[in-house]
């Protein structure tokens, strides 16, 4: 089930047809829990039981961390001495970190069991280099990285001494509601649980943002990200034919591919959720505008930062044991990010840039704070463009190894980037008949989509002037309408499904 489809738009109006008629709260859990399974197994209903095995094992790890042993709270009568005491508590808490540690294992056995079974497969029977070529090659289950990274979170909030849940309706339905289901955004239990306690029927203004995420979403998707999609796959698809310009633009419009296509997901995921009367996370914060790598990665995946940063990067130390330890805490969170994305050693690859881009930014950080003249540098005109260029260039020629992983067809394309010719039939066979346009008219279609982008983030991020809800709600059926004209035929797959 597509989100951009009528067969999805049929299903939600339906689902939020019975949620909304339920008075109880019990019952509009069910609901989203129903729907949410239906959901799922409109596309890889055979990971079902998998992923009901885990929210349930989960939910139980969760109750056995939360739990109170310790003397004092089941038996105030007992009379015993402050040593015992202090002993029963080493006792509880040794207990609960290795609950934990199970439970964290667990979820990471699993994400990196799907993630690298092929590859082990691969080099323990000697079988084909490409996986795709093979029938044994196993799929992992739609969502399995977010789906474990909310596991893990949630099992460390209880034992930094958030409240375990008894409800496991309201856990299971918090694991598997459907807008986030598959891509996020990463989100936490507590969070959410709050809301469920609290649902009211979303007043007019919500409405009108709900069905503004969702139409906003499905331009990003379904006209924009696809339509670059169809040049991407043809340059990327076409290496040994394509030139140095080619490739640049391929490589931009990867870029604000993946982008938009993930951000337009986000968008509908969040409408989506509005209309339940409930708010997800935030997820992207214009991140091209960003003029460091630290900013960049505090806009991009915004809920994919936050996880990494909370549980994995603050435990490690964070910046509080000196400079050289910080770089490395950097550098491990973005390897880890990296072997996150999938097996392949192009994403490794993307993971390393990315961490030795945040340590370059860390040192340039602590040398503008010993020298003023570097600082106030930064801080001009000319060094906040010079600032920009630099990440942006950074960020954009990391994604090559991100669309790219198959390490020898990215370092065919770093190779050619500079002074190699497109083979004579390139150009026509893409840009003149497959397109119907030409190398620079799609240069100048990428130039104006990142202008527009801008104007957006001037007046939205900087200026902080939006749209009132009447305007956005007027809008909507004129997105709809226009990607029901302009989305190319065979809508193409949501990039971070693969993830």
């Amino acid at each position: 089930m597509n989100f951009i489809s009528i067969l999805y738009g049929l299903f939600l109006l339906s689902v939020l047809g019975v949620y909304w008629s339920l008075g109880k709260q019990k019952l509009r859990l069910w609901t989203l829990l129903i729907a949410s399974l239906v959901f799922y197994s409109s596309l890889s209903i055979q990971y079902i039981p998998l992923l009901l095995a885990l929210t349930f094992i989960n939910f139980r790890l969760g109750r056995e961390i939360g739990k109170n042993t310790s003397p004092g709270q089941h038996n105030i009568n007992w009379k015993i001495s402050n040593e015992d005491w202090q002993f029963a508590q080493v006792d509880w808490n040794r207990r609960r970190i290795k609950v934990l540690w199970l439970g964290i294992i667990l979820n990471v056995a699993l994400l990196l069991g799907f993630k690298y079974i092929n590859s082990f497969l691969q080099l323990t029977f000697n079988l084909s280099v490409n996986p795709s070529e093979t029938s044994w090659k196993i799929i992992a289950p739609l969502g399995i990285s977010f789906f474990t990274f909310e596991c893990i979170a949630y099992l460390i909030d209880v034992y930094r001494g958030a409240p375990a849940t008894n409800n496991f309706l309201q856990f299971s339905t918090y694991k598997l509601f459907f807008p986030k289901l598959i891509s996020g955004p990463i989100t936490r239990y507590h969070n959410l649980a709050n809301q469920f306690n609290t649902l009211e029927f979303p007043t007019a203004d919500r409405v009108s943002e709900a069905l503004w995420l969702i139409a906003r979403g499905a331009v990003k998707k379904g006209i924009l990200a696809d339509r670059l999609g169809i040049f991407v796959d043809l340059c990327f698809g076409n290496l040994q034919r394509a030139g140095s310009n080619d490739l640049w633009l391929a490589t931009f419009a990867y870029g604000l591919q993946l982008y938009l296509d993930f951000n337009g997901y986000v968008d509908i995921a969040r409408g989506t959720a509005l209309l339940f009367g409930l708010v997800l996370p935030e997820n992207f914060d214009f991140p091209y505008f960003t003029t460091s790598i630290a900013e960049f990665w505090r806009r991009w995946h915004m809920t994919l930062g936050d996880w990494l940063r909370n549980y994995v990067y603050f435990p490690l130390g964070g910046s509080r044991q000196g400079l050289t330890r910080t770089c490395g805490n950097l550098f491990l969170i973005m390897l880890i990010a990296g072997i996150w994305h999938g097996s392949a050693w192009g994403f490794v690859i993307w993971g390393i840039y990315h961490g030795l881009a945040l340590v370059v930014h860390r040192l340039t950080d602590v040398m503008s704070d010993r020298y003023e003249k570097l600082e106030l540098f930064w801080q001009n005109p000319v060094g906040v463009v010079i600032a920009w260029l630099i990440t942006q260039v950074m960020v954009f020629t990391s994604w090559i190894w991100f669309r790219l992983p198959n390490l020898q067809e990215s370092s065919f394309v770093i190779q050619h980037l500079w002074g190699h010719s497109a083979d004579a039939q390139f150009a026509q066979k893409v840009y003149i008949e497959a397109l119907n346009t030409s190398q620079s008219q799609v240069s100048v279609m990428l130039v104006t989509l990142f202008i527009l982008m801008g104007i957006t983030y001037a007046f939205k991020g900087k200026l902080k002037l939006d749209l009132n809800w009447p305007i956005k709600l007027v809008f909507v059926p004129l997105f709809l309408y226009a990607v029901w004209l302009f989305a190319p035929e065979g809508s193409l797959p949501y990039i971070y499904f693969d993830f």
